[in-house]
């Protein structure tokens, strides 16, 4: 059997080991032949290949990124990209994929699936909002980089006597947000699924500068005001899959809090710093049991699923149940942590 890999949407840490992974036991464990597809559905679409074999996954596990580049292409957008795919696939003797990625990657395996394509998903998102999984690859390693940036802002704010607000990444989620905030000690954390009040989040400013400390807010990119509030957003374009493109928040953000309180705030927002770099050993670990699991997936034929961790176990669950609807933050399951929601 020939199966092809590939990697799509935003890169994070541990879409190598999962590469790894299924090489390897692919190969020793099966006699498996692989292809890897470059950049994403824009491979198997175009046909863009790369040589992928045991020599091209040794040393890959610490790194971060992936090897197969990706990219946010949308067959669907294409015409006849379905056929097109389809056509590709039998030219190259692939037959069958494993996709690594998240809500938009796993969405477009979820329809190819449906249409004949032998497909097996692994969930990969660093603002781990696909459901049926409880955690994705790629979370903890965003929420480690956060915290300690978090944890360095305090020093700084304190010496200034500023407000400092943290933007991290999370279009509909909050996860990042919600867990970076709490370990890093931050006195507000704003998400997608909590509209703020500004009026509110200034008076928790006011209140913590009386007591003699500087704030430290955390803002989801996806955050928003409420509505009829004294505070909106404007919208910006949108991408291949019909998002549109955040950012700004949190300079908004500060913006306000400045001009409302009379206090000096500064905004730093984390980017893509937060998709960088190496895994976590939890990102790792998790990577690596997605992958060993795909693999053998193909191998039982079981198409159309996608990789789950549901407590310590790896199970597989049909990928419309991770892809049909997003695993927001439920703020009424962290009632002890209320006073954090602006």
């Amino acid at each position: 059997m020939r199966v092809g890999v590939l990697t799509g949407g935003g890169d994070c840490p541990g879409l190598n080991a999962v590469i790894r992974a299924v090489v390897r036991k692919g190969v020793s464990e099966y006699g498996y032949d692989f292809v890897g597809f470059r950049d994403g559905w824009k491979g198997p679409l175009e046909g863009v290949t790369t040589e992928l074999g045991i020599p091209q996954v040794r040393g890959i596990l610490p790194r971060g990124g992936t090897i197969l580049g990706s990219s946010r292409t949308n067959p669907f957008k294409v015409e006849d990209g379905v056929e097109k795919i389809k056509a590709n696939l039998a030219d190259l003797g692939v037959d069958a994929l494993v996709a690594i990625g998240g809500e938009d990657t796993l969405g477009v395996a979820t329809k190819l699936h449906d249409l004949g394509v032998n497909v097996v998903g692994v969930p990969k998102t660093i603002d781990n909002d696909l459901n049926a999984t409880d955690f994705t690859f790629g979370f903890d390693t965003a929420v480690n980089i956060a915290m300690e940036a978090i944890d360095r802002l305090h020093t700084t704010a304190e010496s200034h006597h500023r407000v400092l607000v943290v933007e991290v990444m999370g279009r509909h989620a909050g996860w990042i947000a919600l867990h970076a905030g709490l370990a890093g000690g931050a006195n507000v954390v704003l998400i997608p699924e909590k509209p703020f009040d500004i009026e509110q989040v200034c008076a928790l400013v006011e209140r913590r500068f009386e007591d003699h400390f500087a704030p430290i807010l955390v803002v989801s990119e996806g955050a928003v005001p409420v509505e009829g509030g004294e505070m909106s957003l404007l919208s910006g374009e949108k991408d291949a899959f019909g998002h549109v493109r955040l950012g700004g928040i949190g300079d908004r953000l500060a913006s306000e809090i400045e001009h409302r309180t009379g206090k000096e705030a500064r905004a730093v927002v984390l980017g893509h710093v937060q998709r960088g770099g190496t895994p976590t050993a939890f990102d790792r670990w998790l990577a690596t049991r997605f992958g060993l699991h795909a693999i053998d997936a193909v191998h039982d034929g079981d198409f159309g699923t996608m990789m789950a961790l549901r407590g310590t176990r790896i199970e597989r669950v049909p990928l419309i149940e991770g892809t049909g609807e997003l695993k927001l933050v439920d703020p009424a399951e962290y009632a002890e942590a209320e006073v954090f929601f602006g």
